[in-house]
């Protein structure tokens, strides 16, 4: 998937970074002052014939666990690389703990969903197969690599975990007890989503769950399930019936705006 940067030029099917912002790539390495990372053979091949670098020009690198650090690269070739970690530019913060469940749509909308995600806090996407699901089947590795693209991009210290496709009642049977759930109710039954995350403030920064149904919306059986989760908050999402993508990055945006200001 193309990705969408700051300013950038498309090159093989990713966006070229703008210059002022420079190279930030996702590593799984442990990151200290003095350590030697290896590149696998797409981050060598997007930084020697993509983004036209060479070795001792600058990359920043992150883990998810050691904050972000500021590397060179030690030696570039063609499928292999090694960046040389120099220095700390960010320490690791904690960030919001904020599940994204949603039904699988056809590709093109959820490699948008997983692409987006990132970008509105998401800490886990949870594909969910419910009655009226009309894929089913979800290439988990794509949303990975999707994911990682975003957390590059979008200067996040993490990278949010992709969970294998689950069907709707098996989650709910084991729903973590404390999480709270929010759930886009197509039937217009619950309060604006604005003023119920209004009246939630207080449990910042407790941990919480976003549920986007299917395309078909739930079955009535599936809507009585999900209302007896302790602690559920059914929200309506305006006037207008949204497209399944279009709510899942509507719930966040709003989530993120009215639960992490001033947090």
């Amino acid at each position: 998937m193309n990705r969408a940067d700051q300013g950038g030029e498309l090159h093989s099917g990713r966006r070229v970074a703008a210059v002022q912002v420079g190279v930030r790539l996702y590593v799984e390495d442990d990151l200290a002052a003095g350590a030697e990372v290896p590149l696998d053979p797409a981050q060598a091949h997007y930084l020697r014939n993509v983004m036209r670098r060479a070795p001792g020009d600058a990359v920043r690198v992150f883990n998810g666990r050691d904050g972000e650090w500021h590397a060179s690269i030690a030696a570039l070739g063609k499928g292999k690389g090694t960046l040389s970690v120099e220095a700390q530019t960010r320490p690791q913060v904690a960030e919001p703990d904020l599940w994204l469940l949603a039904a699988p749509i056809k590709r093109t909308a959820i490699d948008f969903v997983a692409a987006k995600a990132p970008e509105l806090g998401a800490s886990v996407i949870q594909p969910v197969f419910t009655r009226r699901t009309a894929v089913t089947r979800v290439n988990a590795d794509r949303m990975r690599a999707n994911v990682i693209e975003a957390a590059e991009q979008c200067e996040r210290l993490t990278v949010p975990e992709v969970h294998a496709a689950a069907p709707l009642a098996k989650l709910l049977d084991a729903w973590p007890q404390g999480r709270r759930l929010l759930f886009a109710d197509e039937t217009r039954d619950g309060l604006p989503i604005a003023a119920a995350l209004a009246a939630e403030r207080v449990n910042m920064p407790e941990p919480w769950a976003i549920l986007i149904g299917p395309e078909g919306g739930f079955a009535p059986e599936e809507l009585a399930r999900i209302r007896a989760v302790p602690g559920v908050i059914p929200v309506s999402l305006g006037a207008r019936l949204l497209r399944a993508d279009t709510a899942a990055l509507a719930a966040l945006a709003v989530w993120q705006a009215m639960m992490t200001s001033n947090v």
